[in-house]
This record gives structure tokens, C-alpha cells and sequence, in this order.
């Protein structure tokens, strides 16, 4: 029930292990909803992209995005010709600022064939009864589908689903770990509708698949993002605790990151890393970590501790 693995009572060091075959849950589910003990497991692509092929061509497919963590690509599933509902999760976590009519330029971006699109948030209820309305509508199977990269808030939207529209107890184990969902996961909503969730994709480059287990629940942010605005004068050195260095002269810089982590200057200081010219419409995207808008056009060198592929688009806000 949990991650959608058969259980088996054989091999510990297999997945689905469980004591007891009659168990919800198997071993490593229960140590995460219970003990928030993770067990790092790492799928590749190929092997959600296998389980994918599963789809029907009259299939819905809900593709979820984390809208604070817009990936690059959508390369991976440019072979899916089904009709896609864009659901853009994790609305709770931007400013006020943030309208839905800005997503346009966003969503055109993407080269995704689309048929729709709605913002949400799984925390606070927003548009959950729209989005339910607009599966319904769109659908010409029982089976809906969701996909999406690895944290997207997926399991999270889904879990709240099944809370909300169904008398199920059943939930899918949900963590800050890319991975947590490993096979396919059947939850009947009524008789016409099931809705399927999938294993994460993974993205290239994204913070959470390299950094260390016990940072993530302080990179990874928890409630509303306060918006961080630092003024620049000649050239200085903005430094997001281990993570990466910034340096960049004569701007306002606005950090889109969570609150929990630290930011702090140094002066007369230059460092080596990848550089950006930047437009005062484009946004600089750490993927996993979050985002950097600037006021003017800008030169910034970038250097991180990590294997992350930064890049920059269409300011989000």
C-alpha cells in the first residue's frame, strides 16, 4: 500500500520486506511513516519509463509539478501522445504575488501538449475540488494517471485525494527522499474512476538526488517562502550556507529558497564557477533548491558544492 512494492517475507535486504505477509506496509515504509528513518533508493529513469509504458492511449495523464521547482526538460516523456492535465503543485509555498496568469508564459515554454492546467496545494485545499472537476471532465478511461518528477508533491496531492474524496485509510508513504513510490499504486476513487500513482522521475542535475539525506528537511521548504532581497553594490559574494556562492555587482537580488537556510556576504572576494548573462526577465533556477530573480540585467558566477545543473527562464513572479 505504501511505495505500490509486492510484499515478500524472504529477503531482508530485498525490497518489500515485511515480518508478516499480512502487514499494509513493508519494512522501509513503516520505518519512514513511523520512525522518519529513510532508506535511500534510487530507480533510474528507464525503469519508470518501463512501468509508464503501462498507459493507454485513452489514459488521462496528470503530470504534477512542483511550481517552486519547474523542471528544464519534459524530454523524458515526449513519447506520452495522451491528453495531460498540468497540475502545478505546492501553490502554499509562494508569495501572494504569484497569479495563475503567469504560468502562461511558463507553460508555453515547456513544449508540453497540454489539454489544461490549475495551480494547487495539497496543504491548504486549493483548487482540490477544481481539480477533481477537471479529472472527471477530461477523462475517457476509469484509469487517470499521475506522473511527475521525484518530490513534485505527487503522493502528497494524492494522499490528500483519498482523504478527501474517498473512505479509504489507505495512504502512500511519502518522504523528502527521491524514490518513495517504486511501482505502481492503484487507488479506485468510485466505480469510474482510479486513479494511478507512479514512481518519480528523476532530473538531471537536481539537488535533492545528491545532497546529503539529513539536509533535505532543511533545504526542502515547509511552509510559505519569505522572499529575501539583498542590494548590491560593486561586486560581492552571496553565499547560501554550503551550498553555492553568488557573485554578482550592482543588483537586487530576491532569493526564492527555504527559510531555514542561511544567506551571508563577503566583499573583496572573487571566485570561479559557471557564469550567466542574465536579462532582468529571466529567473536563475537552482533545481531543487529554488530560484533567484533579478532586478537589472546581470553577470553572475555561480560555483556549487554539488553536481547541479542551474539554469535560468522566464521570471516565475
Amino acid at each position: 500500500q505504501g511505495c505500490g512494492i509486492k510484499l515478500q517475507t524472504e529477503f531482508k535486504d530485498k525490497l518489500g520486506y515485511s515480518k508478516n505477509i499480512d502487514s499494509e506496509l513493508c519494512e522501509r515504509c513503516f520505518r519512514i511513516k513511523h520512525y522518519n528513518d529513510y532508506q535511500r533508493v534510487i530507480k533510474d529513469n528507464d525503469y519508470v519509463l518501463k512501468l509508464l509504458k503501462q498507459i493507454t492511449e485513452n489514459d488521462l495523464i496528470v503530470l504534477v509539478i512542483d511550481i517552486m521547482n519547474i523542471p528544464e526538460s519534459f524530454d523524458l516523456i515526449d513519447h506520452i501522445k495522451n491528453d495531460i492535465l498540468l497540475v502545478f503543485s505546492k501553490a502554499d509555498l509562494l508569495p501572494s504575488e504569484m497569479y495563475e496568469e503567469k504560468l502562461n508564459k511558463i507553460c508555453k515554454s515547456l513544449n508540453i501538449n497540454y489539454i489544461d492546467k490549475l495551480i494547487v496545494s495539497a496543504n491548504k485545499n486549493y483548487n482540490l475540488d477544481l481539480l477533481m472537476s477537471k479529472i472527471n471532465a477530461l477523462k475517457k478511461s476509469n484509469n487517470v494517471y499521475f506522473i511527475g518528477f521525484s518530490n513534485s508533491g505527487k503522493s502528497t496531492l494524492l494522499n490528500k485525494i483519498i482523504y478527501n474524496y474517498t473512505s479509504l485509510d489507505d495512504a502512500i508513504t511519502t518522504s523528502l527522499l527521491p524514490s518513495t513510490t517504486l511501482d505502481l499504486i492503484e487507488i479506485k476513487i468510485d466505480d469510474t474512476l482510479t486513479i494511478i500513482d507512479t514512481p518519480g522521475l528523476l532530473e538531471e542535475g537536481n539537488l535533492i538526488d545528491v545532497v546529503d539525506a539529513k539536509y533535505l528537511n532543511k533545504i526542502m521548504p515547509k511552509k510559505k517562502i519569505n522572499p529575501r532581497v539583498y542590494q548590491i553594490k560593486d561586486s560581492q559574494i552571496l553565499n547560501v550556507e554550503n551550498i553555492l556562492s553568488l557573485e554578482t555587482s550592482n543588483n537586487n537580488l530576491v532569493f526564492y529558497i527555504s527559510n531555514d537556510l542561511k544567506i551571508t556576504r563577503e566583499y573583496n572576494k572573487r571566485i570561479n564557477g559557471l557564469e550567466f548573462d542574465l536579462n532582468n526577465d529571466e529567473d536563475l533556477v537552482i533545481p531543487g533548491l529554488g530560484f533567484v530573480r533579478f532586478k537589472n540585467n546581470s553577470h553572475v558566477i555561480i560555483k556549487t558544492k554539488y553536481k547541479v545543473k542551474i539554469f535560468k527562464r522566464n521570471k516565475l513572479i
